[in-house]
């Protein structure tokens, strides 16, 4: 069971977050603060103590400060790798021939789900299940797609390379 005092910096790092939001400074959700205060754990923890023992605010926000900054450029990488990665895979799906629409569409689902089934993803594109099949078989075939386990019904796939990306040093 966790501690409420972390708990506590959860929503305290959320609410910080949000409010960002609301002040237009983020436009979502897209800092990973407790990625970097997780990294300097010690020092994190050193400058609660400050506070708590001293009342120094002023080390514990220029610390946290420092974590948002380099958060924002932690997502700044991720979001130009993300890109890159679209824009490389983009000019390949759009050369499938007569499938490309449909394969272009599954492509864009993937960016917003990248582990997908062939049942539910035909549902979520209102697309019939053989053309998801299709589209999903000429992923894999350029490399975009692969099948998670080797079973025969209710295949899972994934998007191995945007997953590798967004599960950087986590």
């Amino acid at each position: 069971m966790e501690s409420s005092s972390h708990g506590n910096g959860r929503i305290g790092r959320l609410l910080i977050e949000l409010l960002l939001i609301e002040k237009k400074v983020l436009s979502q959700q897209t800092l990973y603060i407790s990625y970097f205060l997780k990294k300097n754990r010690i020092e994190y923890y050193d400058r609660l103590m400050e506070v708590r023992m001293k009342g120094n605010f002023e080390q514990w926000i220029k610390f946290f400060l420092w974590a948002a900054y380099e958060s924002a450029e932690d997502a700044i990488k991720t979001i130009d790798e993300l890109v890159k990665l679209h824009d490389k895979n983009y000019e390949v799906v759009k050369k499938t021939g007569r499938s490309a629409k449909t394969v272009t569409k599954v492509f864009h689902y993937l960016e917003s789900s990248p582990i997908i089934d062939i049942k539910k993803t035909s549902a979520e594109l209102e697309l019939s299940f053989n053309a998801v099949s299709n589209a999903v078989n000429k992923l894999i075939e350029l490399g975009i797609l692969k099948q998670t386990e080797n079973i025969q019904r209710n295949r899972v796939f994934a998007y191995e390379e945007y997953l590798g990306i967004l599960r950087k040093d986590t």
